[in-house]
């Protein structure tokens, strides 16, 4: 029997010994086409000669192989068929996440062949359409969500919803009517983890405090990270020979800037949230996925917008999170410049600094030489108020515990306090 010729869609190899060039084949297809077809067990003109060598593990290490081949990972139909008694092998594959890459590099159809893109092509196939919508596209592993607090804030900003109608409107279905992962995103209850860390010093080896708003609808992970964030803003001092004077630790603005973007912008496709890391000198907004593709990195400074979740955008953009405007980034370019920006290709980093005069005023030597700056603070908020627990520190402080105990340790072996009456009623005295 005869299959036929082979086209955009479909292709036929001889046999798995080919299995490397039909899974190119594939990822072609896909990239032409949103899916393909590969016969094993037939010869290029169409005639079925059947597939030798057939064994239990024989499906089992294609699949494998595809899984190990095509990025963004594929699940492929893998099933046998029996043609004039002879078997064959049928691999079918759809899917929307273009581009897809075979083992490393990327291919599209034409007619039969299987043609090598340049990078000037790769990006001429992204942008048929615009960077795909993997949010939009991908089906959440969890279809029981609700959306009562999304509703509620649409119903905040005085924009009328149609109830019956309210999650097809925003685009929280994929095409085969399931709830796609942007669903989940802003869904009342997810596993999306959204994480504020605190670390010691200017590195990652001490950790202070790890703070967890994820797990609900993103909007309000995304808020109570920027009510956090000001909160320290507004509560942290300057100490300079133990005198407390209130001032800004860093540009609110142009954090909330980043921090929106990242989390408007980040590429969910990696399934990485967006993440907060607070040093002694700096704040850091971590983002996946780099630079959309269409967009060098001198139209990223400019202020030119590319958006790759443009659903997710339009959500952030009609509850006021956020505006299409484009200040964001020259914003945060006019106040610490570009050093500012780390852009990889998976990863953009902004990292805001703290105030450089509060920082070299609180770690001002002074007669206090031998205490770092954590140190200068826990002992200026004992001399202000000599009671204060140690509950009350952590706090205060938003260190951990055993970093607050630390530090009274220090303190005490410096004799700079000592403990007077019981821990429960007594009191620090200041040496």
């Amino acid at each position: 029997m005869n299959l036929g010729i082979e086209s955009e869609i479909l292709e036929f190899k001889k046999s798995t010994s080919e299995l490397t060039e039909g899974i190119i084949s594939l990822s072609a297809m896909l990239n032409k086409h949103n899916e393909g077809t590969v016969y094993f067990g037939v010869k290029n003109n169409g005639d079925v000669v059947g597939q030798k060598d057939l064994n239990e593990n024989t499906l089992r290490d294609i699949s494998r192989k595809i899984a190990e081949g095509i990025k963004p990972q594929i699940i492929p139909s893998i099933s046998l068929e029996l043609i004039d008694d002879k078997t064959i092998i049928k691999v079918y594959a759809k899917g929307n996440n273009v581009p897809y890459s075979a083992f490393g590099k990327y291919y599209s159809r034409s007619f039969d062949e299987d043609r090598s893109l340049s990078p000037e092509m790769l990006k001429s196939l992204i942008n048929r359409e615009g960077e795909p919508d993997y949010i939009i596209n991908k089906v959440s592993s969890n279809q029981n969500l609700t959306f009562k607090k999304l509703k509620e804030l649409y119903l905040l900003n005085d924009i009328k919803i149609n109830n019956d109608k309210f999650e097809e409107n925003l685009g929280l279905f994929t095409n085969d009517n399931k709830y796609n992962y942007m669903a989940e995103l802003l869904a009342d209850k997810n596993d999306i983890s959204i994480k504020v860390v605190t670390f010691a010093g200017k590195d990652k080896s001490v950790m202070l405090k790890r703070t967890e708003y994820g797990g609900k609808c993103l909007l309000l992970s995304v808020n109570n990270v920027l009510e956090y964030m000001e909160s320290i803003n507004e509560t942290k001092v300057k100490v300079g020979g133990l005198q407390r004077i209130e001032e800004d630790y860093f540009d609110f603005n142009s954090f909330k800037e980043a921090w929106l973007n990242a989390c408007v912008h980040t590429k969910w496709s990696e399934e990485i949230p967006p993440a907060v890391y607070i040093y002694d000198d700096r704040i850091e907004i971590v983002s996946n996925g780099g630079l959309p593709s269409a967009l060098s990195k001198e139209d990223f400074f400019a202020g030119v917008s590319k958006p790759v979740n443009k659903k997710l955008l339009k959500i952030f953009s009609d509850l006021n999170y956020i505006d299409q405007t484009g200040h964001g980034i020259p914003l945060i370019l006019k106040n610490y410049g570009k050093e500012a920006f780390y852009i990889s290709e998976h990863t953009i980093i902004v990292s805001i600094p703290l105030n450089k005069k509060l920082l070299e005023s609180a770690y001002t030597k002074n007669n206090y030489d031998d205490l770092n700056n954590s140190e200068i603070t826990v002992l200026s908020l004992l001399k202000d108020k000599n009671n204060y627990t140690t509950g009350d520190l952590i706090r205060i402080t938003n260190y951990s515990e055993p970093y607050i105990n630390k530090i009274i340790r220090s303190l005490k072996d410096k004799k700079y306090i000592e403990r007077v009456g019981a821990n429960k009623n007594g009191h620090w005295k200041i040496l």
